[in-house]
């Protein structure tokens, strides 16, 4: 159900009657005939005005026309209140649109409503527009004509403004779906060049052209004899056996992808024989003339081993063209490896031996010299000064006490009224002999003291000297030890290696990978061409700009 619009109803307030207020009523006059039924009789009026002149009947020939177009009443009432805001005075609805079109105003354009409706807000109340009493106009109800309905069915010539701004708007959006369809189809015209193409030529390679690749892994790790690698950590702590014998994987594996090793896989078995093949395709195939290092590139690309610290374990992966080949490659570089670990070894055994042997030689000539500076201060000096001093204390001390006798004995002989002359002089004597026996041994004595001094100094260094020589002893025992097991070591072997996956042919080929290899080169692509398009853009901006 549509509900028709209500439109807005004004009352024009007047004080005197216009000259266009004859021409209105006779306009309402006509609308109101014009609705009666055909069937009824009419009486025409007496006619009676004024002859209208050349302008007025061409002014009423352009309202005809105006009528024609089928205006609606909201339009007709708008046309009017933008007819009274320019200062006309229009008869009728249709008057006010031709006046307008005659100076060159639309009176449905946008700007012109949206100025009318804010006049509107500006002016006031719309009561104003009531006629005041007391006026000529007062009690007469004003009323706008109604629209009449078109005559004609026929189209317009001219189109209203929404629909040219439809019109364009149409025009636009064709223009851009245009554009947006060329420069899509230029897109994908660069993709199909630079991404599609060359991912279906490598994805047709991988499936088609490729030699299939036969792949055989093994897995081998180097174990020490005494689970310590022959040595300690701190504190005398031993290390694990991966870790004490990494430094013999690292060189192992490095030996490996050697180009010496290469080398000698080419002499034994024919690297770059199997790979000259004429059945190989031309991508993988290694031209007969190719230098060794074309030959060592390839070698690089088919042999991969890797190396896991944690575990100790040495993983390797040979690929060949044919599964037999790639596993007698792998047996012959797993032999390379063990006697590479082997001569690591060997090296090292026969190193401790030779140092062993010369740490023994010098022990033995280092004891010979401690031995003979000992002898040395031996014969230079006294054994044992502090006995001799000793001895020449309980000398005079024995010197002291017949002294002391034989002056008690010649004190008593002096005590006597007579006594013996040859007695006196014969003690006499004595303690004479035995003072100079006294003097004679504290003489000694004081010698022996100061030479003291020197007698102890030659005492510690014969002291220092037997010390030299135990431990050049202790050190000569050691070395013959170290001999002894050196020699013991250099006759067994002290790193092993060992395979704990061994190299089994394959009955699949493992390469080329066809799918991954095609999507990776479709990414690859697709990233260089996407490199290419924003570097491109950032340099047309900059040159535009």
């Amino acid at each position: 159900m549509t509900t028709k619009p209500k439109a807005r109803k004004f009352r024009i307030r007047r004080t005197t009657p216009t000259e266009g207020d004859a021409p209105q009523d006779m306009r309402q006059a006509e609308t109101a005939a014009s609705r009666e039924p055909e069937g009824e009789a009419r009486r025409e009026a007496p006619r009676e005005g004024q002859i209208s002149s050349a302008r007025e009947m061409d002014g009423a020939t352009s309202i005809d026309e105006i009528r024609r177009e089928g205006l609606t009443g909201r339009q007709l009432r708008m046309a009017r209140r933008v007819a009274q805001k320019h200062g006309l005075a229009p008869t009728s609805d249709f008057d006010a649109v031709r006046l307008l079109r005659e100076r060159g105003i639309d009176p449905f354009q946008r700007s012109s409503i949206l100025e009318l409706v804010a006049n509107d807000r500006n002016e006031g109340d719309i009561g104003d527009l009531v006629p005041a009493k007391g006026t000529a106009m007062e009690g007469q109800r004003v009323q706008l004509p109604q629209t009449m309905p078109a005559q004609t069915n026929l189209p317009s010539t001219h189109l209203s403004p929404s629909e040219r701004r439809s019109d364009e708007i149409t025009r636009i959006q064709r223009d851009i779906g245009k554009r947006r369809r060329r420069k899509l189809l230029l897109l994908l015209t660069r993709l199909a060049a630079f991404v599609f193409l060359p991912t279906l030529l490598a994805g047709y390679y991988y499936y088609a052209v490729a030699t299939p690749m036969y792949s055989t892994k093994s897995e081998f790790l180097i174990l020490s004899n005494d689970g310590g690698g022959g040595g300690g950590g701190l504190g005398g702590f031993k290390l694990p056996s991966q870790f004490a014998t990494g430094q013999d994987a690292i060189a192992t594996q490095s030996y490996l992808l050697s180009k010496d090793a290469m080398l000698r896989l080419d002499r034994d078995v024919g690297f770059r024989e199997h790979f000259s093949q004429p059945w190989i395709d031309p991508i993988q195939r290694l031209d007969a003339d190719a230098s060794n290092e074309e030959a060592y590139k390839l070698y690089k690309k088919y042999v991969k081993i890797g190396y896991d610290p944690t575990e100790g374990v040495l993983r390797m992966e040979v690929s060949t063209a044919d599964p037999a080949i790639s596993a007698e490659f792998s047996e012959k570089l797993i032999a390379y490896a063990e006697e590479r670990v082997d001569d690591l070894s060997k090296r090292k055994r026969e190193d401790a031996l030779a140092s062993s042997v010369e740490s023994l030689e010098q022990a033995k000539e280092d004891r010979r010299e401690a031995q003979r500076q000992l002898v040395a201060l031996q014969e230079g000096t006294v054994l044992d000064p502090e006995g001799e001093i000793a001895n020449i204390r309980q000398l005079i001390g024995n010197v002291e006490l017949q002294l002391q006798e034989k002056q008690l004995a010649l004190n008593t002989q002096l005590n006597n009224a007579r006594p013996n002359q040859a007695r006196v002089e014969a003690l006499t004597s004595e303690i004479e002999v035995l003072k100079r026996e006294q003097e004679k041994q504290r003489a000694r004595l004081t010698d022996a003291t100061e030479e003291n001094a020197s007698l102890a100094s030659q005492t510690a260094d014969i002291q220092m000297a037997q010390a030299d020589l135990m431990t050049a002893d202790m050190v000569l025992q050691g070395a013959l030890e170290a001999q002894r097991m050196s020699a013991s070591e250099a006759n067994k072997q002290v790193r092993y290696l060992t395979v704990s996956v061994r190299p089994v042919a394959s009955q699949d080929a493992s390469y080329p990978r066809a799918f991954e290899n095609t999507i990776l080169a479709f990414l690859v692509f697709a990233g260089i061409y996407l490199m290419i398009s924003l570097t491109a853009s950032i340099l047309r901006e900059q040159v535009s700009s």
